[in-house]
């Protein structure tokens, strides 16, 4: 897997703390790379994500 840049992230902002984006706090998620202002935030992101994903189908 290729590493993930800020320059292709999706957002500026963490959706969770309103802070800025952070190069070690990237996701992919369904093809886009999503940023967090710290790697906590995207975990709580993609343990959040991944519960909805189990129960909805796209």
């Amino acid at each position: 897997m290729a590493e993930l840049s800020l320059d292709d992230c999706v957002n500026e902002i963490c959706p969770w703390s309103g802070e800025a984006v952070s190069a070690d706090s990237l996701t992919l998620y369904k093809g886009a790379v999503v940023g967090f202002c710290n790697p906590g935030c995207r975990d709580k992101f993609e343990k959040a994500a991944s519960a909805f994903d189990e129960v909805i189908q796209d």
